[in-house]
């Protein structure tokens, strides 16, 4: 039988739990800024590409700067709507994609100090134009809050209809 060249005493075990202990809180811990820096790094990316389908021409580099608090030279409105993208990123986990009021709300908040009718239906006419010309139009604004509850339903889409 083999006797170790030591004396394994309580003390010794309570160092080497209080060790592991600390080791994995740190390994916790490093963990949890890997998931905060993967979550800030898909905000940006998010922001970003949706704000450049509709047009908004920043590029990365300045949605990130603009999410870190930085100054950007660009147009103002770019940089607003940068912003309220933010915004509505950040609120993202309050809304209730069922609810009239949140989707209300959604718009408000991305399109704050963009329009004047941020968070309400739109009251006129719009036009859709392509390289083609003008396009078929969308439905009139009084069928807007309908088509929304038919979509809720499943029967319609929004995007397509209004």
């Amino acid at each position: 039988m083999y006797t170790p060249p030591f004396i394994v005493s309580s003390e010794a075990i309570n160092k080497i739990a209080n060790i592991s202990q600390l080791v994995e809180r740190y390994a916790i811990r490093m963990e949890q800024e890997d998931a905060l820096l993967l979550r800030k790094v898909n905000k940006i990316k998010t922001i970003h590409s949706s704000l450049a389908i509709e047009g908004n021409t920043l590029n990365e580099g300045q949605v990130r700067d603009i999410v870190n608090g930085k100054t950007v030279v660009a147009p103002l409105r770019q940089i607003q709507e940068v912003k309220n993208a933010i915004a509505a990123y950040d609120a993202s986990s309050t809304f209730d994609a069922f609810k009239v009021k949140d989707l209300l709300r959604a718009h408000r908040i991305m399109m704050q100090a963009l329009v004047d009718n941020a968070g309400h239906y739109r009251s006129g006419g719009v036009g859709v134009f392509s390289k083609r010309g003008c396009e078929p139009l969308p439905r009139p604004p009084k069928e807007c809050h309908n088509l929304w509850q038919t979509c809720l339903t499943g029967l319609n889409t929004v995007a397509t209809i209004c």
